[in-house]
């Protein structure tokens, strides 16, 4: 698999931060948590990751929420459910974080809403949600990698890793 430099650089520092964390997705990011795996040292990093891509399977993630499948409450949810999932995973020795990704690409059919994504990131102190929303005229793998290197970028963030290496991630879109 190639990993271009600019992530291969933040997921370097990412395995090197103690976070751990566990990553419910759907809809796009699965290229991030390969990204993810890619470099050593991510057995350090993803305690659990979960493409729940079915309604019945974010459903089962975010309870009944009265919310679009693709929204900030919906990651938010996610996110909630990842960081309770990590801590059941851990001893607790490390910090731990919650990332929840609901996306709505390029597809095959006709669907209505603009090409979007919603990202949260539950830790110990709060939840940060961010959108991000992408043209049409983008092809689907095109959008996947955004939505992915936007993903790495902000699991970085969470982890502290500073301005200078985050800004390094060339093409990595900004919370919008």
């Amino acid at each position: 698999m190639i990993i271009p430099d600019d992530v291969a650089m933040l997921v370097i520092a990412i395995h090197a931060a103690p976070h751990r964390l566990v990553l419910a997705f759907a809809g796009a990011g699965s290229l991030g948590l390969a990204w993810l795996h890619a470099v050593a040292g991510s057995s350090r990093t993803v305690l659990e990751a979960i493409d729940a891509y079915s309604a019945q399977s974010r459903q089962s993630l975010t309870g009944v929420i009265n919310a679009p499948a693709v929204s900030a409450v919906t990651a938010q949810a996610m996110a909630t459910w990842a960081y309770r999932r990590a801590q059941s995973l851990s001893d607790g020795a490390w910090p731990l974080l919650g990332v929840g990704l609901t996306a709505a690409i390029a597809t095959d059919r006709e669907r209505r809403g603009a090409d979007r994504a919603f990202l949260a990131i539950q830790s110990a102190v709060g939840v940060q949600t961010a959108h991000l929303t992408m043209t049409r005229d983008q092809q689907r793998i095109d959008q996947e990698m955004l939505v992915s290197r936007w993903l790495i970028n902000e699991i970085a963030r969470a982890c502290g890793i500073g301005a200078e290496e985050t800004k390094a991630c060339q093409q990595c879109p900004q919370d919008s």
